[in-house]
């Protein structure tokens, strides 16, 4: 399925391929994920209400330990088991309360969305964390972070692919007109790649992971998703053409921290034909929120600066706040939510685009 979302980026009669290449309609807003409710029914309501172009499936990390990105993911693998101790989600060999409480809390929340997408049609996204991230985060049973070891960082991605499988199904089936797309969080992969994990006693750094295997770790698992996937990060120096090589037909990225090489390593995958989510809503509430037609103006500014025609770039583009809401207050992520989706309306406006 990747193949045929990402297009060929030819000409037909005048007409680029883009336009039909990817399952969101040109220039529409989403969330990245987390919100700051504990009301899942709430939150779902929010979503589809704010959203309705591309709504989402929430995260609501202020529940507690299972709720937020690891734990909630940790519940997918297959054959991998999890617990939590004091200092963060540890492997272990068979399932335990804290990983069936999570288990459940997930069932509740696909609950919640089947209510809320009832006659639902169109894009709808899940999120997951991804292989690296997991993998810098989990500890070994003894031993530091799973990361560290080639074997687990294998049985990891393996594993993970099988249950993001299954994961997908599920959702196909609670949202039955919907057409998914997975969003794979990478927070971590930077420094993963860089050597910047700490260790388990916070005196050391763990060993780089070699590009070419975190490439190969990212396409064992978007290769068995079977639905577009877009890998978000809001961290710095994001290895975008790398993304793209492992599968990813976009990234959601925070624009802020766009320069230097970034930007050129960027520009080289959208040239490519990579699809850009960009994060330009502010995450935590400003003083003066922006308006959104000066967010769009950027928007514009930065397609100029990766070297494409804003118009063009339209059906590649996906508006979302900078990162997660966990952080921000309620009133503030339905303001931001609202804000996306009038700044993607207004950068359609700019580039001429009718919708």
């Amino acid at each position: 399925m990747q193949e045929s979302c990402r297009g060929s980026g030819e000409e037909t009669a005048g007409r680029s391929l883009w336009s039909v290449s990817f399952p969101w309609k040109p220039a529409v807003a989403t969330g990245v994920g987390s919100l700051p409710y504990e009301d899942r029914d709430e939150a779902a309501r929010i979503v589809f209400g704010e959203l309705p172009d591309l709504p989402h499936l929430p995260e609501l990390p202020w529940r507690g330990a299972g709720s937020e990105i690891v734990g909630r993911t940790a519940t997918l693998l297959v054959d991998i088991h999890v617990d939590l101790q004091p200092s963060g989600w540890r492997l272990i060999d068979r399932a335990g309360a804290d990983e069936r409480r999570a288990r459940s809390t997930l069932r509740a929340d696909l609950d919640a969305l089947e209510i809320a997408a009832h006659g639902y049609s169109g894009p709808f996204k899940i999120q997951v964390g991804g292989p690296l991230t997991l993998a810098a985060t989990l500890q070994r049973t003894r031993g530091d972070r799973a990361v560290s070891d080639h074997g687990a960082r294998r049985d990891l991605a393996a594993s993970l692919a099988e249950g993001l499988a299954e994961h997908v199904a599920e959702v196909a089936k609670r949202v039955p007109g919907g057409s998914l797309v997975v969003q794979i969080d990478e927070p971590s992969l930077p420094a993963v790649l860089a050597g910047e994990i700490p260790t388990i006693s916070g005196w050391g750094r763990l060993r780089s992971v070699d590009p070419s295997e975190a490439e190969t770790l990212l396409s064992t698992v978007i290769g068995a998703v079977g639905a577009p996937v877009v890998v978000h990060s809001c961290a710095t120096r994001v290895p975008v053409s790398l993304l793209h090589r492992a599968g990813a037909v976009a990234v959601a990225i925070d624009v802020n921290l766009v320069e230097g090489e970034y930007l050129t390593d960027l520009a080289e995958a959208v040239d490519a034909g990579l699809g850009l989510w960009p994060g330009i809503v502010p995450s935590a509430a400003p003083e003066t929120p922006p308006a959104d037609r000066e967010l769009a103006q950027r928007i514009v500014g930065l397609c100029r600066r990766l070297d494409q025609d804003p118009a063009r770039m339209a059906p590649r583009i996906v508006v979302t706040p900078t990162c997660g809401l966990a952080g921000s207050s309620p009133t503030w992520a339905r303001q931001a939510y609202r804000l996306a989706r009038t700044t993607a309306r207004a950068f359609a406006d700019i580039v001429g685009l009718e919708q």
